[in-house]
């Protein structure tokens, strides 16, 4: 065999090696994330999605979140933002991590609701009667969850 046969057996065995690499990586996170949902599965509608572990202290801040939440968010979210199968995500989950998902998306979220993107429960709808101000210390709440759940 010559040298250009040569070459070009051995550029189309390196593509070829290169390909089936590449078609063996994992496919692409779905968002631009690799965030993945909690399995779900064994959960009956309604019961809490993750374990929430409370933190020992709140801040003041998110005290009075706490207190906003358990009025506009729980119904949906749950007791301590576990969230609900069938219902509603949890957001004491690496899905709403600040890195991902920071305190404006929460605020963007309780004004304007949220198309399903993450999870398979529907769209949120806007939250009414809720100032920025509430939506900021139920941030507090959620982000102080998130600390003691080792979600930074």
């Amino acid at each position: 065999m010559d040298k250009s046969a040569l070459f070009i057996v051995g550029f189309f065995v390196i593509g070829g090696a290169g390909f089936v690499w590449q078609q063996m990586q994992p496919a692409p996170p779905v968002n631009g994330h690799s965030m993945t949902p909690a399995n779900l599965s064994g959960l009956e509608v309604g019961d809490p999605i993750v374990e929430v572990t409370l933190p020992s202290e709140l801040s003041a801040d998110a005290q009075f979140g706490e207190k906003v939440f358990n009025v506009a968010c729980a119904e949906c979210h749950g007791a301590n933002a576990a969230g609900q199968n069938g219902i509603a995500p949890p957001l004491v989950h690496i899905t709403y991590e600040p890195g991902h998902h920071g305190d404006g998306a929460f605020l963007s979220a309780a004004r304007n609701g949220v198309t399903a993107h993450h999870w398979q429960f529907g769209n949120m709808p806007a939250i009414e009667g809720l100032t920025d101000g509430d939506v900021k210390m139920v941030v507090a709440y959620i982000r102080e969850l998130q600390r003691a759940n080792g979600i930074f």
